[in-house]
């Protein structure tokens, strides 16, 4: 039995972020994962493979599209899709290979398998326990289930599934309009697969802005993406090889199905506390399933702390990064904080998308006085030279004192524009420190200059 500061059981972005933050504040820390890599579902079978695939295909609309008016011209490349998997196992490889490496960096050590909390101050993997003075919860996500849709992994597919085909479907009904959803429908129509998403309520990506909303169901409809909105899906069968979709639209309760070679459930994701043993422990949870933390982290029993997916908040792996670094420092005696009004939402499509902070809908429904700077990249040079003007900056700042409550970007580098934003609203910033800060010419950010600038006495180039 061996006995450590600290135990994180769990090592994705949260768990592993947090346990090299632990090491380097001074405290002796294990990590304890079940799978044969590290990691989490964000390195191996969520954010990182998928991003793969999305630049593989992005690359491929380059070249059916936009290469011969480049005056780059010659035979269009096919897809081998054996090759495809295999570079997006590289990049998997490269960064859980990576993961080890700065595990073995700061000495931290890995507890290989599935772990569980016997008693406070306890964690139990396989046949030894190991004594902790502090034990963090970090045990992610899986894909949330839908009545009737059973899940194979062949024919009806999670983004696990959806991410390692045996080969490509003509056919695909994806069952979500959220960003998983998006960005892997966006991958298959991309190879020509025959996409249709079937979203319950009545619009994609609930809860964002509705000016991104438009542009981005207006750009995906371009790219062959249909939409079934206001369905309920009441089920899925399967025979020879084939998947039935069944659903009721809302507004009328008539009843449709689609035939397809591929059904993608993208309904969202649930906390993973199975097999803890939380429940005889006495944590808290709560009615969806999450670990009930106060301010620092701290579960309502001693000792044991929970972060990222497992509790409240978006299921975001820098989110869980932050929270991992915080639960740290907190152990260590610092006085942490993570400001939960700036962790930006990006969606890999094409064109991206990047927000931060509030939207216009909602400030307004909150009775907030507001100006809005809205900039086209249309206008920006960098953007027509690339094929990438579809798509716009827009900024929301306080009527009176100017500061930046929201930004919402459609277009190029959207989720590393977003960034600038979200450092200026750190810092409590106005729109017009944005507006008088130099951005360098031609670039897609001079684009965020612009709606800033439009915050105020108007654009330039607009």
């Amino acid at each position: 039995m061996s006995s450590y500061d600290v135990i994180i059981i769990g090592a994705g972005p949260g768990g592993y972020v947090s346990a090299i933050r632990c090491a380097q504040l001074g405290l002796k820390t294990a990590i304890v994962e079940g799978r044969d890599t590290l990691g989490g579902t964000c390195l191996n079978v969520g954010c990182i493979p998928s991003k793969a695939m999305l630049h593989a295909t992005e690359m491929l609309h380059e070249a059916e599209h936009n290469f011969a008016e480049m005056g780059l011209k010659g035979k269009t490349p096919s897809v081998d899709w054996k090759q495809m998997l295999t570079y997006k196992e590289n990049v998997v490889g490269q960064n859980t290979g990576g993961i080890e490496f700065l595990m073995k960096k700061n000495k931290i050590d890995w507890i290989k398998g599935w772990g569980s909390i016997p008693a406070a101050g306890k964690v139990k993997v396989g046949d030894d326990t190991h004594d902790a003075k502090h034990i963090i919860v970090a045990s992610g996500s899986e894909p949330a289930s839908l009545p009737g849709v059973e899940v194979d992994e062949k024919t009806v597919v999670t983004s696990t599934g959806a991410l390692e085909l045996g080969k490509i479907p003509k056919s695909m009904v994806v069952i979500g309009a959220g960003v998983i959803g998006l960005e892997l429908g966006s991958v298959y129509a991309r190879l020509g697969t025959d996409v249709t998403v079937v979203e319950f309520l009545d619009t994609i990506t609930p809860g964002m802005d509705k000016d991104i909303v438009r542009a981005l169901k207006r750009a995906l409809e371009k790219q062959g993406l249909k939409f079934v909105l206001g369905a309920a899906v009441q089920g899925t069968t399967i025979k020879n090889n084939k998947a039935t979709v069944t659903y009721k639209l809302r507004k009328d309760d008539s009843e449709h199905s689609l035939q397809v070679d591929t059904v993608l459930v993208a309904t969202g994701r649930k906390p993973f506390t199975k097999g803890l043993g939380l429940e005889d422990l006495g944590v808290a949870i709560s009615d969806r399933g999450q670990i009930k933390t106060d301010d620092h982290y701290r579960t309502n029993i001693a000792g044991i702390y929970a972060i990222g997916d497992a509790i409240d908040g978006p299921m975001l792996a820098h989110k869980a990064e932050d929270e991992g670094m915080a639960v740290a420092e907190g152990i260590a005696g610092q006085h942490p904080h993570v400001n939960y009004g700036v962790i930006p939402g990006v969606i890999y499509t094409h064109p991206e998308v990047g927000t931060v902070g509030q939207s216009e809908d909602v400030l307004k429904k909150e009775g907030r006085k507001i100006k809005v700077g809205k900039f086209s990249f249309m206008g920006n040079a960098r953007a027509k030279a690339n094929f990438m003007g579809d798509g716009f900056v827009k900024i929301i700042a306080d009527a009176e004192t100017d500061r930046i409550l929201g930004a919402h970007i459609i277009g190029p580098m959207a989720g590393d524009l977003i960034h600038e934003i979200c450092v200026a609203m750190e810092f409590g910033a106005a729109a017009e420190d944005l507006a008088r800060t130099c951005h360098a010419h031609p670039t897609y950010s001079e684009a965020v200059r612009e709606a800033a600038l439009a915050c105020g006495n108007g654009a330039i180039h607009a």
